[in-house]
C-alpha cells in the first residue's frame, strides 16, 4: 500500500505537534517542508534534517517555479498550518484532494488573524477550531471538522494557546485520516451563517487601555493580551505601565468618576476606576512608581 503524500506548508509552534502525529503514522509520508518566508521557526528545520525531509524556504508559492517543484512530489494534500501566504486557485488544486487549513476559530466567525485575542476581547464563552479546505477567500472554504472549547473567567491568552497548539494538531491529523480514508464529510460555511465576519490582525497601538471602558471590557482586554502576548498597557505622565493581569471586583458599585484613577491602594495592588466601576490591577511592569490618585491617560 502507497503512502498518503502530504506537502507541509507550516511555521511556529501550531505547527510542531500536528508534525509529531504525522510523522508518526506509517502510512502518511510527509514530503516537503515550507516555512513561512520570514519564519523563526528552527525547530521544523530540525525536523527536516531528522527524518530527510525536503526543506523548501523560501517560497513563493503561487510563482511558476514553485509549482513545478510541488507537481514533481505528486503529493495527495497540500497541509497549511498557521502558513501566512494566500494560496491561489493553481497550487490549491494541484494535489489530489486539494489544500487544507487548521484555524484556531469557529467558522464562518472569527475569519481572520489574532483570533484568540479577539475571542477573549469579545467575552466569548468559547472558542472554535476548524480544519477547512482552502478557497482563494480567507478561511471561507468547506468545512471538515470543527470542535469548540470552554473560556472561563479563569482563561488567559496563554491558557488558551496551550489548549490551542493541542487540540489544533489533534483536529487536523484526524481531518487528514478522513481524507486519507474517504470518510469525510464537508459542511459550507453559508449554512451556517450567511455572512460570517473577519478579524483583522492587531497591530501597535492596539494594546492601549481605554479606562472609559466597563470593568468586564478592561478585565477581558488585558486577559487577551496578557503574557506572552505584548500586554496592555497604558501610561501616567507619559511613562509606560505595562499590566499583565486584573481582577473584576465582585458586588463593584456602578457610580460615575474619574475613569482611569488610581482609588486606593489593596494588600496585592490597586483599585482603578473604570466606566462603571472599578477594577484591581495585579501584575504590572513600570519604572513609574504607582500611588494613589494619579490617573492613567485614558487613550
Amino acid at each position: 500500500m502507497s503512502k498518503f503524500k502530504i506537502g507541509y506548508f507550516a511555521d511556529g509552534p501550531w505547527s510542531h505537534k500536528a508534525f509529531e502525529l504525522l510523522i508518526q503514522d506509517e502510512e502518511i509520508e510527509i514530503c516537503f517542508i515550507v516555512p513561512r518566508t520570514d519564519t523563526k521557526d528552527d525547530t521544523l528545520k530540525y525536523f527536516a534534517g531528522k527524518y530527510g525531509i525536503d526543506y523548501l524556504h523560501p517560497v513563493k508559492v503561487n510563482s511558476e517555479e514553485f509549482i513545478e517543484k510541488a507537481k514533481s512530489y505528486n503529493c495527495d494534500l497540500f497541509v497549511s498550518m498557521s502558513f501566512n501566504q494566500i494560496f491561489r486557485e493553481r497550487i490549491i488544486n494541484l494535489p489530489k484532494y486539494s489544500t487544507i487549513n487548521c484555524h484556531a476559530g469557529k467558522l464562518p466567525f472569527y475569519r481572520g488573524r489574532n483570533v484568540l485575542n479577539w475571542a477573549l476581547i469579545n467575552d466569548e464563552k468559547e472558542f472554535g477550531i476548524t480544519v477547512h479546505f482552502v478557497d482563494e477567500g480567507i478561511d471561507t472554504g468547506d468545512i471538515l471538522l470543527q470542535q469548540t472549547y470552554p473560556i472561563t473567567d479563569e482563561d488567559t491568552y496563554d491558557t488558551l494557546l496551550s489548549v490551542a497548539y493541542d487540540e489544533c494538531a489533534k483536529l487536523l491529523y484526524k481531518a487528514i485520516k478522513q481524507i486519507q480514508d474517504g470518510s469525510f464529510k464537508v459542511v459550507k460555511q453559508n449554512t451556517i451563517h450567511p455572512v460570517g465576519f473577519y478579524c483583522g490582525r492587531r497591530s501597535v497601538g492596539d494594546e492601549i487601555v481605554n479606562w472609559k471602558s466597563t470593568s468586564r471590557e478592561i478585565f477581558n482586554f488585558v486577559r487577551a493580551l496578557s503574557s506572552p502576548g505584548p500586554l496592555a498597557t497604558t501610561f501616567i505622565d507619559n511613562v509606560q505601565v505595562k499590566i499583565n493581569r486584573v481582577k473584576l471586583i465582585e458586588g463593584a458599585p456602578q457610580y460615575i468618576n474619574i475613569p482611569g484613577q488610581i482609588l486606593s491602594k489593596t494588600k496585592d495592588g490597586f483599585l482603578v476606576k473604570t466606566k462603571d466601576s472599578f477594577v484591581e490591577i495585579l501584575e504590572v511592569d513600570t519604572e513609574v512608581k504607582l500611588r494613589v490618585g494619579a490617573r492613567f491617560k485614558n487613550e
